[in-house]
Parts: C-alpha cells; sequence; structure tokens
C-alpha cells in the first residue's frame, strides 16, 4: 500500500474508532482547508437525510450518534466541504459516493493486510 492509500485507511480507522473529530481534522489539514464543525441533530428541512453539509455554516450535520461513527457518511460530507467555494457547491452526489467508497475500499484492503 501507498501512503495516500494508508492515510484513508488511517481516516476511516479514526471515525470508526469513534474519533470523528480527529479524521475531519486530519483531511482538513491534508487538503489544506478550514477544518468543518461536526454536528449530531438535522437542520430543519432536512430531517430525511442521514447526513449533510451546511456550507454557510461550513458545518456536517448528522442525524444519531450511530451516523457519527459511519465513514461513508462524514466522508460524503466532507467531500461536500472540501468542493464549497464562495459558499457554492461544485461537486455532485456521485463524486461525494465515489470519495467516500474510495476511502473505504482503501481501509478494507488495509485490513485483509493485517
Amino acid at each position: 500500500m501507498n501512503s495516500e492509500q494508508l492515510f484513508k485507511a488511517r481516516i476511516v480507522n479514526l471515525i470508526l474508532s469513534r474519533k470523528p473529530e480527529d479524521a475531519l481534522k486530519a483531511l482538513s489539514q491534508y487538503y489544506k482547508v478550514i477544518t468543518p464543525e461536526l454536528k449530531v441533530g438535522m437542520p430543519k428541512g432536512h430531517s430525511r437525510n442521514v447526513g449533510c453539509y451546511i456550507a454557510k455554516k461550513r458545518t456536517i450535520y448528522v442525524s444519531n450518534l450511530n451516523e457519527l461513527h459511519n465513514p461513508y457518511v462524514i466522508l460524503h460530507e466532507f467531500y461536500h466541504h472540501l468542493r464549497t467555494h464562495n459558499m457554492k457547491h461544485k461537486g455532485t452526489e456521485k463524486h461525494a459516493e465515489g470519495f467516500a467508497k474510495d476511502y473505504i475500499q482503501a481501509y478494507e484492503i488495509a485490513s485483509t493486510q493485517v
């Protein structure tokens, strides 16, 4: 595994180890962006979702404590944070999904090599 794949595996491990804030801090340093806030409980108008990113508040919201430790949700919403410039979102759901799956796949490969 190369260093990028190991980094991705470490990020997923942090989230699964109940340290999503540490994962977001490491991701933000890696991508050179401001670390987003992380809150449990969905804002108005988003209650049907398990997670969302609100650019104006630079905050990732998750619906409950279980989702707080779900790598897919955290990474998917971080992608939206990463792709937001001047309060305008420049990414797509498909790309956010791919971003999250790429990290999870790196974790799964690393787990089998231990």
